[in-house]
Parts: C-alpha cells; sequence; structure tokens
C-alpha cells in the first residue's frame, strides 16, 4: 500500500477535499456555527444534512433547503436515532460540533444532570457518531471528520470547567483518532474556535467575540485544504504562547 503523508496526501502531491457533490451532516446545524457551516458548504455544492432538538429551528432549516433531522444528542438513543434516521445513506463529511456549555461557574451550585448532560454531548456523542458511522466513512473515496472543539481545550477559564474539560477530552480523542486513520481515505480535523457570538455566548460581556460567519468559513476552508486544524481567530496567538509557556497560557485563560 502506498504510504500517505501524516496530512493525508501522497508524496509529491497537494490533497485537497472536494466539496462540491459531497453530503455532508453537521450536528447543532441549524444556528450558530453550525448553521453557517452548512450555508458554505451548501454554496459549495454539497447535500447538507443538519440536526437539532428544536423543530423550529429544523423547519427554519427546511425552508433554507437543508434536509433536517430532528435528534436529542445529549444522550446515547438520541445518537442512535439519528443514525437510524440517516438510513444507510453515504455521507462524506462528518461534522460534530453540537455542544452546550454546561454550568458550574463562580457561584453557581453543581447541577449533576446539566453537566452528564454536557458531557455526552460535547464528548460522548461525537464518539458514537464517529463510531456508528466509521465503516460508511471508510467506504468512500475522500471523507473527512471534523470534531469542533475550541480554544478552551488547550487552556481552561474558571467559569466553564465543565465545558473546557469535556472539550479537553475531545481534543485528545481527535489526535489519537487522526493517527489511527492516518493511512486510510478519512481525514480528521480538530476545529477550535475562539469565542464566537452565538446563542451560547450571549450573556458573556467583551466586545471580542468573533462573527459565526467568519469562523466557519476557517474551518470550512480547513476541510477544503484537509488542515490537521483549523486554528480559528485568537487562538492562533494562544496555540503560540501555549508552544512558549504552557503554564503562561493558562495563567491568562483561566481568568478569561
Amino acid at each position: 500500500m502506498r504510504q500517505r503523508n501524516h496530512d493525508g496526501s501522497f508524496p509529491g502531491e497537494e490533497f485537497t477535499m472536494h466539496i462540491q457533490g459531497k453530503t455532508a451532516l453537521v450536528t447543532g446545524g441549524t444556528d450558530g456555527i453550525g448553521l453557517e457551516i452548512a450555508r458554505l458548504l451548501q454554496r459549495k455544492g454539497a447535500t447538507v444534512i443538519v440536526c437539532s432538538r428544536r423543530e423550529e429551528l429544523l423547519a427554519s432549516a427546511r425552508n433554507e433547503g437543508f434536509e433536517a433531522i430532528q435528534a436529542d444528542l445529549s444522550h446515547a438513543q438520541g445518537c442512535l436515532d439519528l443514525v437510524k434516521a440517516l438510513d444507510g445513506r453515504p455521507l462524506d463529511i462528518l461534522v460534530n460540533n453540537a455542544g452546550m456549555s454546561g454550568n458550574f461557574g463562580p457561584g453557581e451550585p453543581l447541577d449533576l444532570a446539566l453537566t452528564d448532560r454536557a458531557f455526552f454531548l460535547n464528548l460522548n456523542a461525537p464518539i458514537h457518531l464517529i463510531g456508528h458511522l466509521l465503516p460508511g466513512l471508510l467506504a468512500r473515496p475522500e471523507a473527512t471528520i471534523v470534531n469542533v472543539t475550541s480554544g478552551l481545550a488547550i487552556a481552561p477559564r474558571a467559569g466553564g470547567p465543565v465545558y473546557c474539560a469535556s472539550k479537553a477530552g475531545l481534543r485528545s480523542f481527535t489526535q489519537a483518532l487522526r493517527h489511527n486513520l492516518r493511512d486510510s481515505n478519512v481525514h480528521v480535523i480538530e476545529a477550535l474556535p475562539p469565542v464566537v457570538d452565538t446563542a451560547m455566548t450571549r450573556g458573556r460581556l467583551g466586545g471580542n467575540k468573533m462573527s459565526a460567519p467568519d469562523c466557519a468559513a476557517q474551518i470550512v476552508d480547513a476541510i477544503e485544504s484537509n488542515s490537521a486544524e483549523a486554528n480559528v481567530g485568537m487562538v492562533k496567538l494562544l496555540k503560540l504562547v501555549y508552544s512558549i509557556s504552557p503554564a503562561l497560557a493558562r495563567r491568562i485563560m483561566i481568568k478569561f
């Protein structure tokens, strides 16, 4: 078998994902970053399937021409229901974007039920979906898995320990998965957004939030170029600081 480079390409050639004609599933694809990713993939010629718990958001997505499936990915049965709704149809791109913040910030009591839902949605659901869908992805000529983590997977902030821990777990899983699939046709990308202006961050103070369309554009660029990571916006600076001094990066971000 011809050995691939670590970026998925063969020696001496550039490897790109051609989105035109592909079928993509974007979880959490009815609002925020997920919706903007879905819109960009659709504009580039992909057939896009989105999922959400909320019927009003699903109806809006259908009006934009997306196939929309109702699914609650905060538990195992919801993941299985989504896979069954896909009915074995071939997928070329899987974007694990759905997530929630959880709670347990300064002065907040720890809601264990909410914490369990957040961990499942942020970490277990991508693993479950990959487990169910990977055989089909491996059967495609070229395929891509995108796991959306966060800059907070690199260094956490005190106000979101549940969110940070779950995203750090997904980052670790993604790195190991990429290594395990390095000689296959499935490319694995980690997307690390900064603070983005979405419904989830609406209560966050500060005016340095990135727009969802700008964030999505960088993630879709990474899909097309088969980058290993999409370090979006200010996450590039965080990665640089972390490469120089992990302790400094943690001291800066813990108060963020």
